[in-house]
């Protein structure tokens, strides 16, 4: 009997983890890209010609060996399989949380219910919602162009600039990296540490210093351009 209750919590424990690296992997993945679409957005600043040639070269990436937007379409792929295994790892271990405090409850002073509700699991659990929420508003408004805030046009640039021109609409995005950022704070050290960067004292003082690099980077990154548009800087 003791065998098999060890055996069954060895199990568990190597589903944890396995979790964890699947969400830490993934998460990595979404990391480089959003690295890359932010340098992608920062051509806004070369003015239309430069912005819509790139955003054409993107369909040509690849070719002749791959078919016109094959590269294209294995990166949207790459992405859709790490954002689903991200956010299947993620549920499942918030479930598996919940499950353990319901057993194992304790009183604190945080939370008499006996569930800590750290900083850190706010902004990945409730961050990860509102960003998952901006990424349909984002692909139903640049994308798919389901909604054209502040007009339509042919042009990627001129959909851009006619979307950052409504102060809503760059309202959302404040919101949503903001969100972004917390998010890439805390999980950006949380991806390192389960792979087992942080295994001394000053490899984890340097993980939180490239957590926050990150995280800062991409969010002002992707905020240059709203505020310019915006305000009159790109036109």
């Amino acid at each position: 009997m003791a065998t098999t209750t060890i055996s069954a919590q060895r199990r568990a424990l190597r589903s944890t983890v396995a979790k964890k690296v699947i969400m830490a992997v993934s998460g990595l993945i979404m990391v480089g890209y959003l690295l890359a679409h932010m340098y992608g957005n920062l051509k806004a600043f070369s003015g239309m010609q430069a912005f819509d040639e790139y955003s054409h070269h993107l369909r040509e990436l690849g070719e002749p060996i791959l078919p016109p937007s094959g590269a294209l379409w294995i990166i949207r792929v790459v992405l859709l399989v790490a954002v689903v295994a991200h956010i299947w790892a993620a549920v499942l271990l918030a479930r598996r949380s919940w499950t353990s405090a319901g057993v194992n409850r304790y009183e604190t002073r945080r939370n008499r219910r006996g569930i800590q509700r750290t900083y850190a699991s706010f902004t990945l659990r409730s961050g990860g919602l509102v960003i998952a929420l901006f990424v349909v508003y984002h692909l139903a408004h640049l994308t798919w162009h389901w909604i054209e805030p502040g007009g339509s046009s042919p042009s990627p640039y001129g959909r851009l600039v006619a979307g950052f021109s409504v102060w809503w609409v760059v309202a959302l995005y404040v919101i949503a990296l903001l969100a972004v950022g917390f998010h890439l704070r805390h999980g950006v050290a949380s991806a390192l540490y389960t792979l087992g960067a942080g295994t001394t004292a000053t490899a984890r003082q340097v993980i939180v210093v490239l957590s926050i690099v990150t995280a800062l980077v991409i969010t002002v990154g992707f905020l240059l351009v709203p505020f310019s548009v915006l305000l009159g800087v790109i036109q």
